[in-house]
Parts: C-alpha cells; structure tokens; sequence
C-alpha cells in the first residue's frame, strides 16, 4: 500500500482491504476531504464524477463508528437503486478486514426479505430515500443511534424529486450526527439543505478546467433520424470496443434499439426503470463479468454505475440536460483511464450540442462518419440460377410493342431494349409497321403456363389476338417454340 493512503490517517485493517481493491494512490478529492471527515466535520464535497467519491465517505465512517452501540451507525443516501448496490458492495469491500455489516434497501426489493436482515446488527445502512422512509414510519430501521449521514449524488436526488423524503428522513435523525454531502453541481436546493441541516460544513471544490473527465476523447457525427442505426454500426465496426455503454432518451427507444441489434446478432443487455430490480442487477454482473460487452441504457445508468476498463459511451440519443451529459460520459475515463464517447447528432440536436460545449467549456470534435460495416452481421442474399445464368447481370426490359387490330399502323420506334443472350447481346432493327394477320396465329385461349416472353391473348372486342410482351423478357437461345422464333423474326424486319 502506497505511504501516501498512510498519511491520510487510516487504520491498517481498511489499508489492507484498499490494497486488495487495487487502489494505488489516493485521489485528489480523496486526499482533501478524508482527513476533514475524519476529524468528525460536516463537508460538502463538489468534485466530478468518476473521482473517487465512494471512498473518499466509506473509509472514514468505517473508521470512526463504533462498534459497542447496538446500529445502525450509519446512513447513506443515493438517488437510484444501482447507486445504492453499488455503494453497499463497495463498503463491504472495506470492511472486509472488520468487522462492520452494510445492508442496502431500495424500491422493488423484497421489503421482508430487507426487514431480516435488518433486525441483524447493521452497522451501515445504503438505500433509496423512499425505502429509507418507508422502514423508518414501520420502525425497522431505529435512527436513535445514527450519527453519520451521507447524502450521495445529491443534486441527482433532489431532480428526481427526492427532496421531500430527504426532509422527513432529515427531521427522524438525531440532531447530533455529522453530515456529508457529495453533488458533481452545488444548484440552490443543495445549498438549502446545508444551510439548514448541516453545522458550519467545509466546503471541498475539486476545481477541473472542465466540467467532464479530461482523459475523455469526445467526439460527435451528424446524422439523419433515418441513418442513426446504420451510422452506430460503422462506429462500432471501427471502434471495436471491449465494453460499450449505450444511451437512449426513453425506455421504448431502449428496448427498440435492442431489437435491432439482435437481428444482427449483438451481444447487447438493457438496463431502464420498467425492468425489475432483480433483473437489473443480474443485467449489470453480467456485463461486468463480460457476458455481453454491449449495455443499451436509460440515465438511469447514467450516475453510479461503476464498470471497469468501460472502453466507449454512445449517445444514441443527445441528452436534453447537460448535466446529463455530463454524468453519461464519465461512466468512461474513470479514475485517470483513457475513455472515449461519442454522439450522434441530429438537426435538432445541434442547439443541444452547443449549449452542451458552453456548459462543459470545451469544443466537441466533429467527425466523418466512418465507412467500415460489421459485415459478419449483414444478411446477403442468396444468388439465384437466373443471375448465375447471365454472371450476376440484370436483363434490361424489352420495351413492349403492342400490335393493334388489322392495318392499324405502329409508331415507329427510335429503339428497342438489347436481346440478351448469356455471352451475345444483340439489338433489334427499329420496328416501323407490322400487320396482326403476318402471323398465322393458332388456336389458343390462354397465354402459356410457365413461359416468360411474349404472352398471347384475345381482344374482348374482337376476339381477335395480338401480343404482350410479358415483364423481365429474357429470350435465350434455349428457346425452340417455332411460334416464338416466327414473332422475333418478324419483329426483327423493317
């Protein structure tokens, strides 16, 4: 373990489990903020995504929470259920050598499955604001003993509208408690609830010359509505990347792009608020654990979602909130890792793209869509025998000429369509007159079953025949019918 995680104060055994999550050394926001907490004051953190933060409040409190007291001790707050999953695994990474347990709670989750495993001694609670709430009126959660409470992402929170449940959990805590809150923006809601909840907090800026990760390489391609999905494959086949997160505006968007790509054989996963909880958390342990390498996602991703080596974020759909921008492209890049992110932008979007560049302070490359397709998903149609035939060369149409009732003149053509023959193409003499009873006609009341050509009919008028050429006219010198030959010949005459 590096000596700088050392300095910062922390106890051996939580060294120990830092060392085995590969942590090296500690992040700025780290480095600031946990001596302050640990000296039992109340912070306010600003920092990006992707800096560290879960650590930055879960190594202190496991430190300083105290084990004699029956808990829990500790109570933290997140905006979505995937935040609050995430947030419990990795607490119960630093406790590993201690011996502190964290329980979660949250939104479509067995409530009696949760109250279990409440009544155990707890000493770190992570949920959902609303859950929290619901186990708090029902009593199985005491407050009595909470003296730590972390509002996570909370500028998230209270967007969601989460500030109500946030309150009323607020006023069941004891007075006497330190409170830390974390948000990537400081909006007027945040500065509230330190003013009114919070005792002289420490106010901890990460400053940034950007407002998104600076390992990030973003980019964006124009694009029609109609070209958006034709596009996201040749970004794919050029990028090819290990993992990839895609984000959708909507949840029918979400699950209509999934289609699309399952068509074409992609290994892609769905993750929006119409999925079961359950569900959801199966979906992300398999992308982690490389199942899939393609995740197609609402925002609901877009904040808390830890993954790895995360190689590329798309936005399918540009967000309409820059701050959701934001937050969706740090799911890449994370803890000084190179990421990338690109977005297709349509005509509507182009106003959206500049607000977003103002927001962020930094230009967004625009790029020429690449020309590579993933080829091994394009469906290619079988060769028929016609097209073996003439080696793949589509016959032009004969253009058709019609013959009319007895001395009835025919305008002469300027051209007639080429005769294609398998190896010998030939063109017919322009046609300037031709008289119905030329041809000895025999007695047929149907045109031929299975014959391409020249289709004999009767006119209802006069019951007389006369001719149509049929559509798609090939004429092969496999054609023996004496009748045929006879009206090609006299075709062929000036």
């Amino acid at each position: 373990m590096s000596s700088e995680f050392e300095k910062l104060g922390i106890s051996t055994e939580i060294l120990k489990s830092l060392d085995d999550m590969g942590f090296v050394e500690p992040t700025l926001v780290q480095q600031k903020s946990i001596p302050v907490i640990l000296s039992k004051k109340d912070v306010v953190v600003m920092s990006k995504t992707g800096s560290g933060k879960t650590a930055v409040f879960g190594v202190p409190l496991l430190q300083l929470i105290d084990n004699e007291k029956t808990g829990p001790h500790a109570l933290i707050l997140t905006p979505t259920r995937e935040l609050a999953v995430q947030v419990d695994n990795d607490m119960q990474l630093i406790s590993k050598y201690s011996n502190h347990k964290t329980a979660v709670v949250y939104g479509q989750h067995s409530i009696s499955e949760e109250m279990k495993t409440l009544k155990k001694n707890i000493s770190i609670i992570s949920g959902t604001p609303g859950r929290v709430f619901d186990h708090i009126e029902q009593r199985n959660i005491k407050t009595s003993n909470i003296r730590y409470l972390v509002l996570d992402e909370a500028d998230r929170m209270l967007d969601m509208g989460f500030l109500p449940q946030v309150i009323r959990i607020l006023k069941n805590l004891p007075e006497d408690r330190m409170t830390l809150l974390f948000s990537a923006t400081i909006p007027d809601e945040v500065q509230k609830i330190s003013r009114n909840f919070m005792k002289d907090p420490v106010f901890i800026e990460i400053e940034s010359p950007t407002m998104t990760v600076d390992t990030i390489n973003q980019a964006y391609y124009r694009v029609t509505d109609n070209e958006k999905y034709v596009v996201l494959e040749k970004i794919l086949s050029h990028e090819r990347p290990d993992t990839c997160l895609i984000f959708c505006n909507t949840r029918r968007a979400v699950d209509r792009l999934k289609k699309r790509m399952d068509s074409k054989h992609f290994r892609a996963g769905t993750l929006h608020g119409d999925i079961p909880q359950a569900k959801r958390t199966k979906t992300i342990d398999s992308f982690k654990k490389g199942e899939f390498n393609i995740l197609i996602a609402t925002d609901v991703a877009a904040r808390g979602l830890h993954i790895e080596n995360l190689s590329l974020v798309i936005n399918y759909d540009l967000p309409i909130e820059k701050d959701s921008y934001v937050h969706r492209i740090g799911r890449t890049g994370r803890a000084g890792k190179d990421g990338r992110a690109i977005s297709l932008v349509t005509v509507e979007d182009i106003i959206t793209l500049y607000e977003i560049e103002e927001h962020i302070g930094v230009m967004i490359e625009e790029k020429t869509v690449p020309t590579a397709i993933y080829t091994k998903h394009k469906k290619i149609s079988p060769v028929t025998k016609l097209q073996k035939s003439v080696a793949a060369r589509p016959a032009k149409k004969v253009s058709p000429v019609t013959m009319q009732q007895k001395n009835e003149s025919v305008t002469p053509a300027k051209k007639t369509s080429p005769v294609t023959r398998p190896q010998k193409s030939e063109t017919s003499t322009p046609v300037k007159k031709i008289s119905s009873h030329a041809i000895k006609q025999p007695d047929i009341s149907s045109p031929p079953a299975n014959r391409q050509g020249v289709v004999i009919r009767r006119a209802k008028s006069t019951g007389k025949p006369h001719f149509e050429p049929a559509k798609d006219v090939l004429i092969t010198k496999d054609d023996k019918q004496p009748l045929f030959k006879k009206i090609i010949k006299k075709i062929s005459k000036k």
